[in-house]
């Protein structure tokens, strides 16, 4: 893993002058000094934003896991997820063909109780078992579509819709850009065909999600923009599921204007989220199905704002947020959420130079989250970081204690 660094320099490298770009160009494009460039290359800098590894992969014209491996490389037994990966993949493709299903398909109803224990799985950030199970759902939906009528295809389609969102998912989380990119368009797809007025909101929030590999920071406000649009009608209702949507959207646009620099409009995003979180906590009547699965509360918002002020370079501001809140926010999330906050932490402490808490924090998500985390470029760079760091801190100690006793005398 120490080499890890030197090989990312070594394939932006590769990727650079594949295109015979310039260093001094590529460090105009990032708004880095060649010098920057230089030392990246050579794995001397960690690139320790998502959003910068983002725009790096954009200027080069590749994906960024291109540039990290990603899927990183493990043994054959964790490498097995692919598998279900190319199972779900084989089924996306045949969306509009009869679905090859043994039997008669479950009602809608029992179906959404497979996605009540997808959810589950969610919460923890067990993708890989996601994984395994999607296969089958996808095939007895969309079994389910080819026969019923009315409400019930609808119900049906809608519940591929959310299938594939977890396959959107779990395929983030692992690292398998070709199955992001299917689930997503799957989804849009389904969605319309649902009779969900929110359904369609949650494809364009996939996609949001989506454009940020292609550092398109503007593109994703803006779809952002007209998926609140579709739903805004639902929020100023007060419908839980069109609030719970727009909230989410808000924070998806919050990460869009931080990863590209507008710091002023991150924090308005964020306060429109808050707004949303608010009004879910007056909400009165019946409970609510999270149909969507969209993990938004108040709780989502405070570690999405961390985020931000993380995105924007500003680890002391991250840290007062973090301090400001009680910590029954972060704990009431699911683990999937927890492990993302713990990550962002162990940065913000390694910005602020306490590499002791960043380790803290950094092995705080792994317990857990553990698929999440080890499978996380940037939890894999802070780590990485740490571990720099402490090896040059060691050598200069050494070094000084060799000058105690004149060794090289």
């Amino acid at each position: 893993m120490l080499e890890e660094a030197e090989e990312i320099g070594r394939r932006v490298r590769r990727a650079r002058l594949r295109l015979g770009m310039p260093q001094a160009d590529l460090a105009s494009a990032l708004g880095k000094s060649q010098g920057w460039v230089s030392k990246m290359e050579r794995g001397q800098i960690e690139i320790d934003r998502v959003g910068l590894l983002n725009l790096i992969a954009a200027e080069l014209h590749v994906h960024p896991n291109d540039l990290i491996g990603r899927p990183y490389t493990s043994s054959p037994a964790e490498n097995q997820w692919q598998v279900s990966a190319s199972s779900i993949m084989r089924e996306l493709r045949r969306y509009d063909l009869a679905p090859v299903f043994e039997g008669a398909p479950r009602p809608s109803g029992q179906l959404w109780r497979e996605m009540s224990r997808l959810h589950r799985l969610r919460d923890t950030a067990a993708n890989v078992a996601i994984l395994r199970v999607l296969p089958d759902v996808l095939r007895e939906a969309r079994a389910l579509a080819e026969v019923a009528d009315g409400h019930e295809r609808e119900e049906a389609y809608a519940v591929y819709a959310v299938a594939c969102k977890f396959a959107h998912t779990a395929a983030h989380a692992l690292g398998h850009p070709e199955l992001i990119a299917m689930a997503a368009e799957r989804a849009t797809w389904s969605a319309r065909l649902s009779g969900d007025a929110v359904l369609p909101a949650v494809a364009d929030w996939m996609r949001v999600w989506d454009m940020w590999a292609t550092a398109d920071w503007a593109d994703s406000l803006a779809l952002s923009d007209r998926a609140l649009a579709a739903v805004q009608d639902g929020y100023d209702r007060g419908d839980p599921l069109a609030v719970r949507a727009w909230g989410s959207l808000q924070l998806r646009a919050a990460v869009s204007a931080a990863r590209g620099n507008h710091s002023a409009e991150a924090e308005d995003r964020i306060g429109h989220a808050r707004e949303a979180a608010d009004r879910m906590g007056e909400y009165q009547g019946p409970p609510v199905y999270d149909r969507h699965s969209l993990t938004f509360s108040a709780g989502n918002v405070h570690i999405h704002a961390i985020s931000v002020a993380l995105e924007t370079g500003d680890q002391t501001k991250a840290l007062a947020i973090n301090r400001r809140s009680g910590p029954e926010l972060v704990t009431a999330l699911p683990n999937s959420r927890q492990g993302h906050h713990h990550m962002d932490l162990s940065r913000a402490w390694l910005w602020d130079g306490n590499r002791d808490r960043a380790l803290v924090e950094l092995e705080t998500a792994e317990r857990i989250a553990p698929q999440l985390v080890r499978n996380h470029p940037i939890a894999r760079s802070t780590l990485r970081s740490i571990v720099y760091a402490e090896r040059a801190g060691t050598r200069e100690q050494l070094r000084r204690m060799s000058d105690r006793f004149h060794l090289d005398g």
